[in-house]
């Protein structure tokens, strides 16, 4: 499990209600100019940049849709740095990713399934000849080339023995018996995208980069997480693990350890309660840098990057005083510093630091987010050669690749999609910033105006709510805010607080208070939009997916002023989240005080099915039903209340879908097309609510208030 646990948006295939007409949504993008939904097929986006040692060429991930399999395809394609030149390394409807470097250059190895399975492939630069060199029975992850080139380690699921506690009779020939029982004794049995986990740990192994055999190198009944590093001399691997006696209890406790390749020895280099995570090597050999935080039980916590000297064992903080997360450290080529990812004001950059400490510059503060549906952050880059290519992206344009030099200008070397958005009208977006009715707060958002937009006329508002809570919307290019956009709203999406890329002290306003003045932050964003002159305060809408289907349904409990809602993938009770979702440790102990027998009346307090008897908003529910992140009984649950409260509502339910189903286009479509078809059935219906009770901010408890300091 990662360092934070995080809900994913919500993206959903689904079937409109038998009321609500199709042809309606659909109408509503006839104007071929702007962004149709079919246009989503057409749509490339550039992931996973990896530049040569020499920094001449860079492999990266073409992803694109397939319309026939309705699912997310990639194939490889090389660059030459210099002249932007570009050809294709693989090609058809298959996954080819994870594309990674030898330390000469002559080779690339990545993962693929185009033969039915996922294995290792290797690429001959000279020769142009490729082939598989594995034969493995599990998916290959993580791969890294030693330094001689000579070998790849990665990482593999292990199945662990089970034995089962009964030994049914022999069933007679032909005989037709039900499916054998499952015994589950893990705390962790089912994880949201890959259902029921088989029993067993992921760990590290290596094989000769020209075929053969691959060979175990770590052992027990604990995983291992990332990918591996090699030290200098090729004789012993940098890893990561938990391998705390209650690894299950303490999910983020993760430590670094060097493994000796020939025996399997391990030494621990890190120790501390909670994680130490990825490493990445000085190019001289003696210094291991990596991310790490003291836990403090908070639901967010700021990792900062470190330095351990290998010989003495002293490790240090470079960026003890920036108050910004760190991802994907890498050292840059003369060993001087080092470059990592890191957003700040919903922007992602490409920053650096010097070994030895000190301020931290932005290299390029337009990196694209890969994330497609809606505007998140999610860029990708590598270093080599003096060089760094990463993923570039805007609000108006979808990832494509870049380099840059330190201290240079960056140069976008694709432009995949200059034959299909080229041609389309998009929203225009804008940034707005607003005080919270709350405190004074000062909270960012953006503003997408419709690309018919036409000065003096007044738009519906579509209010649109980011998952996480602790993630964060962007200045980024999003096929859903512009497709509805293209629908004819002005579409508003808010960083309230608890939202990333502002802080640790943003963060902390929602620690064990989350919904609370979020609430008062999207309002007044929503009141700062209206108060410019182009948005009809009777035409309100709101939607959103994970944390944004809690605030949304929280939302509806608080106040009657938006004319429909769509509340996907929810928590609606936070007791029966935290014991059926797949992050139960993480939540009781981060998330809120204790588990529900301790702390219930904060677990009720702040559930949006405390206030379900306020609403009186027409609401509807999309949810997977392989969600296992915020399991589909929580729609569920929250369906049921409002129908017995005679709440115009509808469930939406997406067989064999999980919490982020992005995978398939049609979903996404499904998901934009059906909620603005919920909202269309409401746009011109004249309301016929009743206005909430004076105690709209009272649960459904007997009396307790919500807590809202």
């Amino acid at each position: 499990m990662s360092a934070r646990f995080v809900f994913a948006a919500a993206l959903a295939l689904c079937v409109l209600p038998s009321s609500v007409s199709p042809a309606r949504a659909a109408d509503l993008h006839a104007d071929p100019r702007n962004l149709q939904p079919k246009d989503l097929f057409d749509l490339e986006w550039a992931d996973a940049p990896s530049i040569s040692p020499d920094g001449r060429r860079i492999v990266y991930q073409r992803k694109f849709f397939d319309i026939m399999k309705d699912r997310r395809r990639s194939n490889l394609w090389l660059i030459e740095a210099d002249s932007g030149k570009q050809r294709p390394l693989t090609s058809g409807a298959y996954g080819d990713g994870a594309a990674v470097w030898s330390p000469s250059g002559d080779r690339i190895a990545w993962v693929s399934d185009r033969d039915g399975s996922a294995q290792i492939w290797v690429r001959w630069m000279d020769s142009g000849q490729q082939s598989p060199i594995s034969r493995l029975s599990e998916g290959p992850s993580n791969l890294a080339w030693s330094p001689d080139g000579r070998w790849i380690a990665f990482t593999q699921h292990v199945a662990a023995d089970t034995t089962p506690l009964a030994k049914l009779p022999d069933k007679p020939e032909g005989a037709q018996w039900a499916d054998a029982v499952k015994l589950i004794d893990r705390m962790n049995y089912r994880a949201d995208g890959a259902g029921y986990l088989k029993p067993g740990y992921e760990h590290v192994f290596v094989m000769p980069a020209d075929g053969g055999t691959a060979r175990q190198i770590t052992q027990g009944d604990f995983g291992y997480e990332g990918t591996p590093v090699w030290s200098r001399d090729g004789r012993s691997l940098y890893v990561v693990s938990n391998r705390g006696p209650e690894a299950e209890y303490h999910p983020i406790d993760q430590d670094i350890y060097r493994v000796d390749v020939a025996s399997g020895a391990t030494v621990a280099l890190t120790d501390r309660r909670g994680p130490d995570v990825s490493p990445t090597l000085s190019p001289d050999g003696r210094q291991l840098a990596y991310l790490g935080y003291d836990d403090r039980k908070l639901g967010y916590q700021v990792a900062h990057l470190y330095v351990l000297d290998l010989d003495s064992g002293a490790s240090r903080a470079l960026t003890e005083r920036f108050d910004y997360e760190i991802e994907n450290p890498r050292w840059d080529s003369g060993g001087r510093g080092l470059y990592f990812g890191y957003d700040r004001e919903g922007v992602s950059h490409l920053g650096w630091v010097a070994a030895g400490g000190g301020a931290v510059e932005s290299v390029s503060d337009a990196v694209g987010g890969t994330a497609v549906g809606r505007p998140y952050p999610g860029g990708s880059f590598s270093v080599g050669g003096g060089r760094v290519a990463y993923t570039h992206g805007s609000a108006s344009r979808m990832a494509d690749v870049a380099v840059v030099a330190r201290g240079g200008k960056s140069r976008v070397l694709t432009d995949l999609n200059a034959d299909s958005l080229a041609r389309k009208r998009l929203g225009e977006v804008e940034t707005l910033w607003t005080k919270s009715s709350a405190d004074g707060l000062s909270v960012q958002g953006w503003i997408v105006k419709p690309p018919q937009y036409e000065a003096g006329k007044r738009y519906p508002l579509l209010l649109e709510i980011h998952g996480g809570p602790y993630a964060n919307y962007g200045p980024r290019f999003a096929v859903e805010t512009q497709l509805y956009a293209a629908a004819g709203y002005v579409v508003l999406y808010v960083n309230p607080r608890g939202s990333t890329s502002y802080g640790q002290a943003f963060a902390d306003h929602i620690h064990q208070n989350y919904p609370s003045h979020d609430y008062d932050d999207l309002m007044s964003a929503v009141d700062a939009t209206i108060a410019k002159g182009y948005v009809d305060p009777q035409q309100l809408y709101v939607t959103g997916g994970s944390g944004g289907g809690v605030l949304t349904a929280w939302i509806v409990g608080h106040t009657d002023r938006f004319r429909a809602a769509v509340v996907a993938k929810p928590v609606i009770n936070w007791t029966s989240f935290a014991l059926t979702s797949d992050g139960p440790s993480y939540i009781t102990q981060h998330w809120f005080p204790g588990p529900p027998w301790q702390a219930q009346d904060v677990y009720w307090k702040l559930s949006p099915l405390a206030y379900v008897g306020n609403v009186t908003t027409p609401t509807m529910l999309i949810t997977g039903e392989s969600d296992y992140r915020t399991p589909i009984s929580e729609t569920e649950q929250y369906y049921t209340a409002l129908k017995l409260h005679r709440v115009d509502s509808a469930m939406i339910r997406i067989p064999g879908a999980s919490h982020g189903i992005g995978a398939r286009p049609s979903e996404t479509l499904a998901q934009v097309l059906n909620t603005l078809g919920w909202f269309e059935r409401y746009r011109n219906k004249p309301r016929a609510v009743k206005p909430m009770a004076g105690a709209a901010l009272q649960p459904d408890d007997g009396g307790a208030t919500a807590r809202t300091e």
